[in-house]
């Protein structure tokens, strides 16, 4: 299976808690909810393609226990949207083997990379992970992310968990498509290529 990251992002590359002002409030991050007044029918189709591409989800436990608490019983209106994350199997990473109360949900296994690895070698379609910040530094680093879809909005906050955190492999991306949206998010594709090149111009 292709995996592929689904996250959104401000301009200053935190990706902590878009979603509602109580979504992550881990190190004191208060500035959640920076997302909701910027969203727009465009971009939320942009969203709801990939799911609609995905053969199965792959989401860390604190993402989980977020939505496991909320997507199987949300109401009717958030349809089309409750099916494309109740329908498909869901794998959780997690260094401990949690209690999986959501239907269709699996635990890799507690080495995130060696489960994701095995998973990567099934027959199938697409592998997404949405939201999963400490996931996704696993998985960057291991160089086992094929395509990032990054969202980026035009905020900017000055602290919060990043997209890319220090100390991760150098690597390379190409850039497969781009789009801006009604009110100012910027959807961009791009596709693993390896090691970056240097030199001097």
């Amino acid at each position: 299976m292709k995996l592929t990251v689904q996250t959104f992002i401000t301009l200053d590359g935190v990706m902590q808690a878009p979603g509602g002002v109580d979504e992550d409030t881990e190190g004191g991050f208060d500035l959640g909810g920076w997302q909701a007044p910027l969203a727009d029918e465009e971009t939320g189709e942009v969203i709801a393609d990939r799911y609609r591409r995905a053969s199965a989800l792959l989401l860390g436990r604190r993402t989980y226990d977020i939505w496991a608490s909320y997507w199987p019983d949300a109401p009717e209106e958030t349809e089309p949207f409750k099916s494309l994350v109740n329908d498909p199997p869901k794998y959780v990473a997690s260094r401990s083997e949690p209690e999986l109360t959501w239907a269709g949900c699996h635990w890799i296994g507690p080495d995130a990379a060696s489960g994701v690895r095995e998973l990567k070698a099934q027959p199938g379609g697409e592998l997404l992970v949405p939201g999963s910040a400490n996931l996704i530094q696993t998985l960057l680093d291991e160089d086992l992310v094929d395509e990032l879809q990054v969202i980026t909005y035009p905020v900017v906050l000055g602290k919060g968990r990043r997209l890319f955190e220090s100390g991760l492999n150098a690597s390379a991306w190409e850039l497969v498509e781009c789009a801006s949206m009604p009110k100012g998010a910027v959807n961009c594709v791009y596709r693993f290529a390896g090691r970056p090149e240097f030199g001097d111009l």
